[in-house]
């Protein structure tokens, strides 16, 4: 074993497997506890169908060049499946488990409970809920002051966001802990509170939801739709934060749109909600006051539209379609959003 922190991973799910595979390639000892019980055969069947993906997650990023294919061997030794009937010794040596079962109360609350009964007092636990709030998940664990949640994002072992959120009894120290081992392995915390959805997936179902519903109304088509995000919302976003973007653009354009779109689709859902009308009601326009979202007051307007051009051209680059002046990109395609091979 290694001197870092040994992970513990509740669940030989997708997602579980991925976050086996994220801190053992970091080079953390990861136990992958299967929590369900099942006669030795089964176990067995789900060990090596769990491996088996990891292993083929690793051997498609050393194609890709991320890390010499000598090092695969390491990494893969780095994993140990525990069947439940071995988890006890297991799970007492663990020093962060992360609870990655089936997203249903009765789940989780069986699965929290046997690894509870095992685990030191001290070691920290997580659960990766990104449907319930962390509060109500609290009661089923012991020592609630050691427990949080982080919502990973699929594939959990590439995106490098991690949804940090806490309870009223979570421990200060118990979220920095968490947020230092997940900045250590190259993943980005961001903390909110246990709301339902978190941050992602309520922007996400908004997002997906309108974009089906542009397709039923026949204002365009899927393919369309995917170029427009991966070459509009996407490479924009890609570089720059929601909130960022509304205080480059100015609240009042942000309220300008909102308004003629519920309007014209009679839709109050596009309507902007009232801290956006109290922004331009106090002249809190964004980055052209000084003051929006953020607070603009110390950056200088022309140092830091050149660092916005400079991302756009990076992204550009990325993209393949930064061209030189006057040479034209004939014949060149973007394909189908992210159907592209």
């Amino acid at each position: 074993m290694t001197d870092l922190p040994i992970i513990a991973v509740l669940g030989a799910s997708q997602l579980g497997r991925g976050i086996a595979q994220a801190f053992a390639y970091a080079g953390h000892t990861t136990l992958l506890v299967d929590t369900k019980p099942r006669e030795y055969a089964e176990a067995e069947a789900v060990r090596q169908a769990a491996l088996a993906e990891i292993e083929a997650n690793l051997r498609a990023l050393a194609d890709l060049k991320v890390f010499e294919a000598a090092e695969l061997g390491a990494i893969l030794e780095r994993v140990r499946f525990i069947r439940r009937a071995e988890a006890p010794n297991w799970l007492a040596a663990a020093d962060f488990t992360f609870e990655a079962v089936t997203e249903t109360l009765e789940i989780k609350r069986e699965a929290l409970g046997f690894a509870c009964t095992y685990l030191r007092a001290d070691t920290a636990l997580a659960s990766t809920t990104s449907i319930y709030p962390v509060s109500s998940l609290a009661a089923l664990v012991t020592h609630p002051e050691r427990f949080l949640n982080a919502h990973w994002l699929n594939p959990p072992f590439l995106v490098p966001l991690v949804e940090l959120s806490a309870h009223v009894g979570t421990s200060e120290a118990i979220v920095g802990h968490a947020r230092s081992l997940l900045e250590a392995i190259g993943k980005v915390p961001v903390a909110c509170k246990g709301s339902p959805g978190y941050i992602v997936s309520r922007l996400q179902a908004l997002i997906v939801n309108e974009a089906a519903r542009m397709v039923e109304q026949g204002a365009a088509t899927p393919e369309e739709i995917d170029k427009a995000v991966r070459y509009g919302i996407g490479f924009r976003f890609a570089h720059m934060g929601v909130m960022e973007f509304a205080d480059l653009d100015g609240n009042d354009a942000i309220f300008a749109v909102s308004r003629y779109l519920s309007e014209s689709l009679k839709d109050s859902r596009y309507a902007s909600p009232e801290i956006v009308r109290r922004h331009v009601a106090q002249k809190r326009g964004g980055l052209s006051d000084g003051v929006g979202f953020y607070d603009w007051s110390s950056i200088d307007p022309q140092t830091y539209r050149r660092s916005v051009l400079s991302r756009m051209v990076s992204m550009l680059r990325y993209l393949r379609l930064l061209h030189a002046p006057g040479k034209a990109m004939t014949g060149k395609k973007t394909g189908k959003g992210s159907r592209e091979a």
